[in-house]
């Protein structure tokens, strides 16, 4: 049986793959606390999208599957502990058994880029008690990553579905099928020798709206993980 543990939660508005990298700007205090926490510790929180339909505490409540993000670099941007820039990288996925909520409800009329908004947290925190936790945290379970093969016939059929589609979408522009494999150059994505990583890249590149990313992440083998990419390929 595959154990659990307890990780930190940043939902965002968008889907994190793994071995993707993704560049964060921090400045709300409770997601100070979350990277000082995880630079203290192994560097290491999940990314999930955010659920639209549910909160947490009156927060962003995240979707039940996410990923690992490890933080490679961490830099107060200007060195007065207001803003850092970190940059990470997916690893694992995993779901999400039990959601453990933040200590601070999201005070009514809170704006998260307001010098006032983040006062107002901070203040909280400290009666509280500054050992609280601001941010969610949740049990998680990892799931295995996809380690089969994608033959090269597959991933081409991929690619002229996406083909067909961005053509479909740009009427009544004219894209032709030469300047999109320029678009598959730029993004690393010209190969005879597809990996998973490719699948999402495409897939990355193919949807209009993160929620549209979910099932793709979810997938957890790779005839599940082809037929859904094809889905959201096909107009």
């Amino acid at each position: 049986m595959t154990g659990t543990k307890i990780i930190p939660i940043f939902p965002l508005d968008l889907v994190l793959f793994p071995r993707q990298e993704l560049p964060l700007r921090i400045f709300e205090p409770r997601y100070k606390q979350l990277v000082d926490d995880c630079m203290i510790g192994d560097g290491q929180f999940g990314v999930c999208l955010i659920d639209e339909n549910n909160s947490v505490n009156g927060w962003n409540s995240p979707k039940l599957v996410g990923t690992i993000a490890k933080i490679s670099k961490c830099e107060d941007v200007n060195m007065d502990g207001l803003q850092l820039h970190i940059e990470t990288i997916g690893r694992n996925s995993f779901k999400i058994k039990r959601i453990i909520p933040p200590s601070i409800a999201q005070p009514v009329n809170y704006d998260p880029l307001s010098v006032e908004g983040h006062q107002e947290i901070s203040e909280i925190h400290e009666k509280i008690g500054t050992e609280e936790k601001m941010y969610i945290q949740a049990e998680v379970e990892m799931i295995p990553e996809i380690d089969e093969n994608i033959s090269l016939e597959r991933w081409e059929k991929l690619v002229e579905l996406w083909k067909k589609k961005i053509i479909k979408q740009s009427l009544p522009q004219i894209v032709d099928s030469h300047s999109l494999n320029h678009v598959l150059e730029q993004y690393y994505l010209d190969t005879d020798l597809p990996t998973v990583d490719y699948i999402y890249s495409l897939s990355a590149i193919g949807a209009k709206d993160p929620n549209e990313l979910q099932p793709i992440l979810e997938a957890i083998t790779m005839d599940e993980l082809i037929k859904r990419v094809e889905e959201l390929l096909t107009v």
